[in-house]
């Protein structure tokens, strides 16, 4: 073992055009982040933000939400949240990926999961944890999901997990799914991409399909329309306990620092106080680029050519994602429509990849 004990590897990735690497990006026009509403770039919110958390006194958690890391500021988000999506109880985490995997905690001996084939892959980690069954089905099939769903009565408990708007496809997931979820058993649905992008209060697919809340357990981020970071977690208050003793992702991690929580929670508000404004602008980008969401997925012909056509649009100023196999099967461009970007640099953008 030396200083090569992964060079061979290192390299097929290179001669694939597979090799990732860490990039500074500054001053583009950003169409590649997950920052839907520009809030990530709202000096008001980091200013109210910065105020609060001064007041608070302390800016770190310190310690895991458990011992001390809980404070003023995680209990104000916990009740907006609640609030806003009409949920019993709620939980601050550390991540989207660690509220992926507390959630697959849920599962014991006798219970199963039917999981969505293209979920995030946080789940599919946290699917290799769990004590239950798991069976993926065919994306957005309800064909297969019955198909795969047809023994359900033998399981003690039957979670349905799916995406509200999955990152890597940008399409919604099917009503008559969660509809067939919350029949059969509880709906797990991961709302990362669909809370600022969907429903009547933009609180996501949830919101917009008015799913029940005593059959669903919710699941958001609030690094990408909330402009901060973290996550959390929405159900019943039984769920939320049972997760608050058992999940080790939630026990053994440090909580999300104050400011992160603060920022959030003014994301929040904003989005709430400017409601109708935004969901024009969302609206007007669904309808301009036939779209389900603000993300627009076009397909390339290789990694070559993918990798190319970024560098050009970046030699513009102008940065996208291009993501590659395996996160996906076939090589993607992927824009995301942000409503602080203008509308024809979008058009342009999505002229010339296409």
């Amino acid at each position: 073992m030396g200083i090569n004990m992964y060079q061979k590897e290192l390299e097929i990735l290179k001669k694939r055009n597979r090799f990732r690497e860490k990039k500074l990006y500054e001053n583009v026009i950003d169409l590649a982040s997950n920052d839907y509403l520009g809030l990530a770039e709202d000096i008001e919110i980091l200013d109210k933000a910065y105020y609060e958390t001064k007041k608070l006194g302390l800016h770190s958690a310190k310690a895991s939400l458990l011992v001390n890391g809980y404070t003023k500021a995680h209990k104000l988000l916990e009740d907006e949240l609640k609030k806003l999506n009409n949920f019993e109880e709620a939980v601050i985490v550390g991540s989207g990926f660690l509220a992926n995997m507390a959630l697959f905690e849920l599962g014991r001996k006798g219970d199963l999961f039917l999981v969505d084939e293209e979920y995030h892959a946080s789940g599919i980690v946290g699917s290799k944890l769990t004590q239950a069954e798991v069976k993926f089905f065919r994306h957005n099939s309800i064909n297969d999901l019955e198909n795969k769903a047809k023994d359900y009565k033998k399981y003690n408990r039957v979670f349905i997990v799916v995406e509200g708007i999955y990152s890597m496809m940008g399409d919604k997931v099917k009503k008559e799914i969660t509809e067939f979820g919350q029949k059969i058993g509880y709906l797990i649905i991961d709302e990362a991409h669909s809370v600022g992008v969907c429903g009547n209060s933009l609180m996501g697919i949830a919101d917009e399909y008015n799913l029940n809340p005593k059959k669903t357990i919710k699941m958001g981020t609030l690094g990408k329309a909330l402009g901060s970071y973290g996550a959390y977690i929405l159900a019943n208050k039984e769920i939320i306990d049972f997760l608050l003793n058992k999940a080790k992702s939630i026990i053994y991690t440090t909580a999300l620092n104050p400011l992160d929580v603060y920022l959030s929670l003014f994301g929040l508000k904003k989005i709430q106080e400017n409601l109708n404004d935004f969901k024009e602008k969302i609206e007007k980008r669904k309808l301009t680029f036939n779209s389900d969401s603000l993300i627009k997925i076009i397909n390339a012909k290789d990694n070559q050519t993918l990798l190319k056509k970024q560098k050009e649009l970046l030699n513009n100023n102008i940065l996208i994602g291009a993501i590659r196999p395996p996160t996906v099967k076939t090589p993607i461009f992927r824009v995301i429509m942000r409503t602080n970007i203008k509308l024809d640099i979008i058009s342009q953008t999505i002229k010339f990849l296409g």
